[in-house]
């Protein structure tokens, strides 16, 4: 099956760069591109993408608007946000609005498809060096505190194992990862995260953390006052998509 994806970003090179990871991989193509919210509502529309990978901040329509209103069409695509992480402060408003994940825009050119595998798998994905940061800073309401209404209702439906598999989930932890943290095999972390998911309505891992922290079950751990600053643009010199574009055409 070959995955079609629509590529959305308002900067030029930036959608070329993405453009030509993805089309070289011969399991997807890039059925379209848009330099706009509104543009890519409308391809999205025509052209029936399997997974869109999203801007935040565009003229027009920005992408948490465009996601809301793609995540809410019937047979919606899945959406996978790519942001500059420092600079764009609505990511969390994103996943709020249906987004499956996201990723740095100085992702690996190998991490991009494998993002947009996982989520048109149904999965989520979270950028794992951003996780606790940004929902800790961006989740609604002070973290520890749970909202009484939902609480009870929603949580008393999950055993206790499944309640401490998703506050790891909710840490960024990966099923091996849990595995270990619990002593437990991966298949039985894999069928908590399954139940967990259906009992909650939930559609992936990106929705259990936003709910988790909603709840109070997860806890944000922002860097100390001696943390080292976090890394803005490349990380660990990685060339991202946009760069490799800029490259080939001499910008």
């Amino acid at each position: 099956m070959t995955l079609r994806v629509l590529v959305v970003d308002d900067q030029s090179v930036v959608r070329a760069g993405f453009a030509a990871i993805i089309d070289a991989e011969p399991d997807m193509e890039v059925v379209g591109e848009a330099g706009d919210g509104v543009t890519a509502v409308r391809l999205a529309g025509e052209l029936a993408p399997d997974v869109v990978v999203m801007d935040v901040r565009m003229p027009e329509l920005d992408g948490i608007a465009a996601t809301r209103i793609l995540t809410g069409r019937e047979d919606a695509p899945r959406v996978l946000v790519l942001t500059t992480f420092d600079l764009d402060t609505y990511v969390f408003g994103a996943l709020r609005a249906g987004a499956s994940g996201f990723l740095l825009k100085d992702v690996r050119a190998d991490e991009l498809p494998a993002g947009i595998r996982t989520v048109a798998s149904g999965d989520g994905i979270l950028a794992p060096s951003a996780t606790r940061r940004l929902i800790g800073h961006y989740a609604g309401g002070p973290a520890g505190e749970p909202q009484p209404e939902t609480d009870a209702g929603m949580l008393g439906a999950l055993t206790a194992q499944e309640r401490r598999v998703l506050t790891l989930v909710a840490s960024g932890l990966n099923n091996t990862e849990i595995a270990e943290k619990l002593d437990i095999a991966v298949g039985t972390v894999k069928s908590h995260v399954n139940a967990l998911l259906r009992k909650l309505g939930l559609r992936d891992r990106v929705q259990a953390t936003i709910l988790a922290y909603d709840l109070g079950l997860a806890r944000a751990n922002p860097p100390g006052p001696d943390a080292p600053p976090q890394p803005h643009g490349r990380r660990d010199g990685a060339h991202g998509p946009w760069e490799e574009a800029r490259d080939r055409s001499g910008g």
